[in-house]
């Protein structure tokens, strides 16, 4: 069994609405017998999980994991198309791992759990439209001309996004 929900969600409280860019929220995910709360900055993670659809992802490499505490920016990754996040080092990790038309969840304990591609996907794009959702009915981000360059990544990340979600 795997399901990921969110609660809480909203900016930092000593943010202004339209500049945190850093969606946060009560993050809960449910892998097999063992669940996992946190924190997190929960924009991140639904990238993290889109990218998680079609990439297998190995805990511990990299970012801080699927439910990261903080976002400090956003950045262009090689690839020109795609964008990562620098993350502390504090947050919950697992691995995916796609094998035979199915996805394989790990978890740090060692315990996994098989389900197929299809109830992966319905679970991501669940996730990440509560996001979206959230986003869109919230004020539009504003950027000073000194954050050009952050406002660039975060369109990229919008388009990344959107993209893997298999939206315009």
């Amino acid at each position: 069994m795997f399901k990921i929900f969110v609660t809480d969600l909203g900016w930092l409280e000593k943010c202004v609405p339209k500049e945190d860019k850093c969606l946060h929220g009560n993050a809960t995910a449910i892998i097999g017998e063992e669940t996992f709360g946190f924190n997190a900055v929960v924009s991140s993670t639904g990238l993290y999980l889109l990218k998680s659809l079609t990439q297998d992802h190995v805990m511990n490499r990299g970012a801080s994991g699927f439910l990261p505490c903080c976002g400090h920016f956003i950045y262009q990754h090689n690839d020109k198309d795609s964008v990562e996040t620098m993350d502390c080092p504090n947050g919950i990790d697992w691995s995916v791992i796609h094998e035979d038309g199915k996805v394989k969840l790990v978890t740090e304990s060692g315990a996994e759990t098989v389900i197929s591609i299809e109830e992966y996907t319905k679970i991501v794009h669940d996730f990440c439209d509560i996001i979206e959702d959230y986003y869109i009915n919230s004020e539009p981000k504003v950027f000073d001309k000194s954050e050009k360059e952050e406002e660039k990544n975060y369109k990229l990340f919008w388009k990344e996004w959107h993209r893997r979600r298999g939206r315009k």
